[in-house]
């Protein structure tokens, strides 16, 4: 039989009442010794194993718990900011219940048309991107609209990329991101399903 809870303060496991001290008529000893308190076993909820206090222990998602899905998201006329949120939402899985901020439960995305994407009130000439090669004199800048003509993957990219943790969680969710300037990809193996994000798209496209 599987126990819905355990005990605590170093009693052990009680189920019940106790059978009667001898002599003692039909008195019954309680879960929390002779303090005259009846204690009740919670039943086991959705939550987890319930304890004897009441409380309802963490659920942390495990291998065997987490299944991928791969999208397919259309970026063409959509602005890239809000594309970006999207996205990363979907790389770490919070659209799912069983999310948790420490494991990586977030799906594949694949994003066709990267160089449709859309930038808003003229950040294309007044956003810098900047780069450094790790050498004194690395330092190298580009306006955010050039770099979209030109490398329109990595503009997608490193936008998605600023919106996830700043650690190794981060970058191996980073690596279930595929980014393709134009409308075709090479994942069609992995049968991904066609997503839309209406809060994405621009208003007037």
């Amino acid at each position: 039989m599987r126990r819905c809870w355990r005990s605590s303060g170093g009693h052990a496991p009680f189920s019940g009442t106790r059978a009667p001290a001898p002599g003692g008529g039909a008195a019954e000893e309680t879960a929390a010794g002779r303090s005259g308190v009846r204690v009740t076993a919670p039943s086991c909820g959705p939550g987890g194993p319930a304890t004897l206090d009441g409380s309802v222990r963490t659920f942390t998602p495990t291998p065997r718990d987490i299944t991928r899905s791969w999208h397919v998201v259309d970026a063409d006329g959509m602005v890239l900011g809000r594309l970006a949120t999207e996205v990363a939402r979907l790389l770490r899985g919070k659209h799912k219940p069983i999310f948790a901020p420490h494991i990586d439960t977030g799906d594949h995305v694949i994003v066709v048309n990267a160089a449709k994407v859309v930038l808003t009130s003229n950040k294309g000439e007044k956003e810098l991107v900047h780069r450094h090669s790790g050498y004194p004199g690395g330092l190298k800048t580009i306006r955010h609209g050039d770099l979209l003509a030109t490398k329109p993957h990595e503009a997608v990219r490193m936008a998605v990329r600023g919106m996830l943790p700043k650690n190794r969680l981060g970058r191996s969710m980073l690596r279930k991101l595929k980014v393709y300037a134009g409308p075709t990809h090479p994942h069609a193996g992995q049968q991904p399903t066609p997503l839309d994000l209406p809060g994405a798209r621009r208003a007037d496209a």
